[in-house]
Parts: structure tokens; sequence; C-alpha cells
């Protein structure tokens, strides 16, 4: 028998700025690795978590792991447009991070 999704979250914007001011929330060791390779710092992943906006339409539901994970957009203080994927999970778990040219 299939598992029922859980509800996408609501005000989600504002639940990802609270989460970050409160410190909870962490990068995967994907995300760390990603960071690196494409020079974005931790500082401006936080900074898009705050300031960005949500892409809906690449929100998915990740099946074996059984949460959804969201897209947040914006642009890093110089000016660099990047795309952080986050799940929430008691504290937000940092995916990935992709840069968009």
């Amino acid at each position: 028998m299939k598992r029922q999704r859980p509800p996408k979250i609501e005000n989600l914007l504002d639940v990802i700025k609270r989460l970050v001011e409160e410190g909870f929330f962490r990068f995967s060791k994907h995300a760390i690795t990603r960071r690196k390779e494409r020079s974005i710092s931790p500082q401006d992943a936080i900074h898009i978590l705050k300031n960005g906006f949500h892409e809906k339409r690449k929100t998915i539901f990740d099946e074996p792991n059984q949460t959804w994970k969201y897209a947040i957009r914006g642009k890093t203080k110089d000016n660099q447009e990047v795309r952080v994927i986050v799940a929430i999970v008691e504290e937000i778990i940092i995916i990935t991070i992709i840069k968009l040219d």
C-alpha cells in the first residue's frame, strides 16, 4: 500500500527565513561539494534562502525519503543567479546548489 504524501509547506519562504535565522539548517555533503565546485559561499546560499523566491514548478516529491524538495532561486551578492534545493525535516537540509547561467 502506497503511503500518503505529506502536505507541502504553506508559507514556505516565511518558514525557511525563520529556520535560517534560528540556525536550524545544514548543508548535505552533496551541497558542500557542489557549492565548492561552483564557487558559491555558504553566506551566498543563506542569502538566497532568506531573500530568494520559491520556484514552485521545480518542487518535487522525493519518494525514497518521503519529503518535498523545494527550489529557492535568487542572486548572490555579486549578482550570480543561483538555485538552492532544500528539504525541510525539522531543520532545513540544503541538498544542492546550482549556478544558473
